[in-house]
């Protein structure tokens, strides 16, 4: 692009606009959408059953002002890049963009980045792509059967439920399942099992316990008290042996990087977070903590994922740290 060309950015929130802008330049103008700026009409279906489930999209009310000032900013620019978010709803965001800013495609391109670096940044300004109509239409097609689901079923659920109960796409068949789930433990047997343990103390002393498997090498099921007692009246006077033992090595790996669904349970079980609350706290890594005198910086990968590929820089950092503070052999020649 030529020095003198004048583009514009547009990204999903303010907070990853400014840490953007920083790496780009005085020649980049990066403006935020505030996420998504269209959707089907509140008050009416919005969806065409007849003309093949075909949407009618509205601009948001609170959208309108933010909408016109990204129109007025991309008359004035010679190129204009949608870098909304890599998933399934960012790239609609940018078709909805691009349908309303620059419809002819003329002026219009996408760029993509999982993390919010200058490296990366950088890189995905130099190769920017077109708009991927499958992940557009995917979440079109999620967005109809929302709204199909919600005007359908939703009025069947007041009558019978609570008023204004909702339903949706997603809670409906969540429903179903904990429906036949709750079917199945109304109809469980609860069957009786017990188990017999014993302390054992070595020539030594030292102690440790073993349970029961088997009597004569016949594997046994203490499913009654009379059935447990009986085998407890057997083996408590008999002698035990130690008849082999076995020494093995395990090798045990590092656990993979966090995904959507590991990075909210391990939150949730470590320090209470609801998932809520988790994907907040990684929004804000990703758009940039201010750093000081470097400004914000993007500190974690895109977090609204089932990838697990890290950033090449953390890894390298990683490595770096781990032979400074402990030495070349803890480090694998390559990550696993």
């Amino acid at each position: 692009m030529s020095s003198k060309e004048k583009s514009l950015v547009i990204v999903e929130s303010p907070a990853k606009a400014k840490t953007i802008n920083r790496f780009l330049g005085p020649s980049y103008t990066v403006k935020a959408s505030m996420g998504h700026v269209r959707d089907l009409p509140k008050k009416k279906l919005g969806v065409d059953v007849e003309d093949g489930f075909k949407p009618s999209y509205v601009v948001d009310p609170g959208k309108k002002k933010i909408v016109s000032a990204l129109k007025k900013v991309a008359a004035s620019v010679d190129r204009i890049y949608l870098a909304s978010d890599m998933d399934r709803e960012g790239e609609a965001i940018a078709w909805h963009l691009a349908e309303l800013i620059d419809k002819d495609r003329t002026k219009t391109k996408r760029t993509i980045f999982n993390e919010i670096t200058e490296r990366a940044i950088k890189e995905a300004f130099q190769d920017p792509t077109e708009i991927d109509m499958c992940k557009v239409d995917a979440q079109l097609a999620r967005r109809v059967i929302d709204r199909l689901v919600g005007y359908k079923v939703s009025p069947i659920l007041w009558k019978v439920v609570h008023k204004h109960t909702s339903a949706g796409r997603v809670q409906s068949v969540a429903l179903r399942l904990v429906c036949e789930r709750e079917e199945e433990i109304a109809a469980f047997v609860p069957r009786e099992s017990w188990t017999l343990d014993a302390e054992f103390r070595t020539a030594r002393g030292e102690v440790f316990k073993a349970a029961l498997e088997k009597i004569d090498n016949q594997k046994i099921d203490l499913d009654t008290l009379e059935k447990a007692t009986q085998a407890h009246h057997d083996v408590a006077r008999e002698t035990f042996i130690v008849a082999t033992l076995e020494k093995k090595e395990k090798r045990r790996n590092p656990k993979p990087p966090y995904i959507t669904s590991t990075l909210q349970q391990d939150a949730a079980r470590r320090i209470g977070f609801s998932p809520r609350k988790t994907m907040m706290v990684a929004q804000a890594l990703y758009e940039g903590v201010d750093l000081g005198a470097e400004g914000p910086v993007g500190l974690i990968t895109y977090m609204r994922t089932d990838s697990v590929r890290l950033a090449s820089e953390a890894c390298d950092q990683a490595r770096e740290f781990i032979v400074g503070s402990y030495g070349q052999r803890y480090v694998p020649g390559k990550a696993a």
